[in-house]
């Protein structure tokens, strides 16, 4: 390209090309010595590890623009963030102590597979994870363990999802939703049916989701889990109109979402209460899935 513009300015302006060629090889130059904003770049994200200077065990996965995930390298049971301490409250109060197989969309940090290994021993878990460069990041910054009870399967989770039995699994976890954009084929109805399908009679699936006022697209998923599911909740952020976490969780057994401290949020769990929160959104389906124009992102 410089060559090609060197010969273009010679022959258009009649004069030397010197000045344009020292200034291209100076921007190329400064791009190269530049700070990557990136630790790695795969062929989804820009991917980041940092360690958290409050604590020497822990570290961040940062994909793209958001702290995705939070590891504790020493301790499994440690959940930074809100998120993942509602997700691992639904799985409590559902199951008490037993052990449960349980299904992942979404993998990230691998959080969520680990504290379910640790809290609920004998418990088995299965990631479909879309980036399988994530997977070997975890595996050499993440101290990621893979085995029989922690297996992982990469690529697209709604294709992925075919090759899982019926009525496999007891939990189903959702965390597959990023910051800068939103997997919307892993939002409709079809896709809802596909996880109810591997889902044992009373399984819950509970997901994870970024979206602020007015809250069109969790709102619309959730009008799309109770097309398919009998019970259907969700968590609130503390402050609803800002842009935050909201954890939904659907059953066709009534659903227990435990105790939930004020500062992680407000559960809507009777009907009425998810009804009025729906109010007028429409479900999503695989012709109709706007999702880029519902989600509220600052």
């Amino acid at each position: 390209m410089i060559v090609v513009g060197a010969v273009l300015w010679m022959a258009l302006t009649k004069t030397s090309p010197l000045l344009a060629i020292s200034a291209s090889l100076i921007a190329t130059a400064v791009a190269f010595v530049a700070p990557q904003p990136c630790e790695h770049e795969t062929a989804y994200y820009c991917v980041t590890v940092t360690a958290d200077p409050q604590r020497s065990s822990g570290r961040v996965l940062t994909l793209d623009n958001l702290r995705h995930s939070y590891v504790d390298l020493e301790d499994p049971l440690f959940l930074e963030f809100r998120y993942t301490r509602l997700l691992a409250g639904v799985v409590d109060a559902t199951y008490g102590n037993r052990s449960l197989d349980a299904l992942h969309i979404g993998g990230g940090g691998f959080t969520l597979p680990r504290w379910l290994a640790a809290r609920h021993p004998g418990s088995s878990s299965t990631v479909l994870e879309l980036d399988p460069s994530l997977v070997e990041i975890d595996r050499s910054e993440l101290g990621l363990q893979l085995g029989r009870d922690l297996r992982v399967r990469t690529g697209d989770a709604r294709m992925s999802i075919a090759g899982e039995p019926a009525g496999r699994y007891d939990a189903v976890i959702g965390d597959a939703f990023g910051g800068l954009a939103v997997p919307w084929h892993l939002t409709t109805i079809e896709m809802i049916r596909e996880i109810k399908r591997t889902m044992r009679p009373g399984a819950v699936y509970a997901l994870n989701m970024i979206d602020g006022g007015p809250r069109n697209l969790v709102r619309a998923e959730l009008a799309t889990l109770a097309s398919v599911f009998n019970h259907v909740a969700v968590v609130v952020p503390p402050d609803g109109g800002l842009v935050g976490n909201y954890v939904l969780v659907a059953s066709d057994a009534p659903i227990r979402v435990g105790a939930v401290p004020a500062a992680d949020g407000t559960p809507i769990v009777d009907d009425a209460g998810v009804a009025a929160f729906i109010a007028d959104a429409q479900p999503l389906r695989d012709d109709f899935a706007p999702v880029d124009q519902l989600i509220t992102r600052r």
